[in-house]
């Protein structure tokens, strides 16, 4: 809680100033947003298209499957209608 109010305090004072940010904070975030990408474990080559060809296939399926059903409905509302 008091962390929090400590954070309060900061924003209200750098509200009166007329900025919420400072060039130290925006140059401090840069350097943890790259520290962290850095963690990051990257799949290889091998398993990213192997996805992407799963992700193709399944697209592919639910489209089939998708149009297929717009047909049958097509045709049955169509002879309902008549």
């Amino acid at each position: 809680m008091a962390q929090n109010g400590k954070v309060k305090g900061r924003l209200a004072q750098d509200s009166e100033s007329g900025s919420k940010f400072s060039i130290k904070q925006v140059k401090e975030f840069y350097a943890d947003v790259k520290s962290e990408f850095g963690k990051i474990t990257w799949p290889d080559k091998k398993h990213t298209i192997g996805a992407c060809g799963v992700m193709v296939v399944f697209v592919m399926l639910i489209s089939l499957y998708l149009g297929s059903v717009d047909l049958v409905l097509g045709k049955i509302i169509g002879s309902v209608l008549k």
